[in-house]
């Protein structure tokens, strides 16, 4: 276990380590794009390291999230439908959420709104949802809406958060990154587990 947090303390130093550079924008835009289809690191990392810096642009910066995140969605619903079985499903299973794909194609069939809303805000991860709405030929439009509302949600909130009361959260994030990590682990477990519930109810 070490050993994997070591690893995302790296992953995370280096996605950070591109805050304070001039093209730092771009970098945000393209993690926050590749996040929506394969990346690990969610976009929100740097985002908060940008934020940080430069608290007044915290809200332009959770926009250029937003776009790439939106985009980079349409790439995954891409990916789900065009390139399931050579891509796709090897991303899926990455994740360890192949045991949960019948339960989202149930859940797209009756409620695909509301499934990738929840994914596009939440830890769930927003890949497992472009892809798998490609695949499951959810209407593409309903994958652009759901997205567009919920993670514009989210990376306004984080800026908003930052833009307010700045440094001292990202302290505490980095003091306790092991526990928020775990603590995140088990948002993406229960969000699997709410969905399952769902389904059935």
């Amino acid at each position: 276990m070490k050993k994997i947090f070591d690893y995302l303390r790296r992953l995370k130093a280096w996605v950070e380590g591109y805050a304070d550079k001039p093209h730092a924008e771009w970098v945000l835009f393209l993690i926050a794009f590749t996040e929506s289809s394969f990346f690990p690191i969610p976009p929100d990392v740097l985002l908060i390291a940008m934020a940080v810096i430069v608290p007044k642009k915290a809200f332009r910066y959770a926009l250029v999230c937003s776009i790439g995140s939106v985009l980079g969605g349409i790439f995954g619903y891409y990916i789900g439908w065009a390139f399931f079985e050579t891509i796709g499903q090897p991303i899926i299973q990455f994740y360890g959420a192949g045991g949960h794909y019948e339960n989202v194609k149930q859940l797209y069939s009756e409620h695909a709104f509301v499934a990738i809303l929840s994914a596009a805000f939440t830890p769930i991860p927003y890949k497992v949802f472009t892809i798998a709405a490609g695949t499951f030929e959810v209407p593409l439009t309903t994958l652009v809406l759901a997205s567009v509302i919920g993670r514009s949600a989210r990376f306004f909130l984080v800026a908003g958060l930052f833009y307010f009361f700045g440094a001292p959260i990202k302290k505490f994030i980095d003091k306790y990154f092991e526990i928020l990590t775990v603590l995140f682990l088990v948002l993406f477990v229960a969000g699997f587990v709410v969905i399952r519930l769902f389904v059935k109810n």
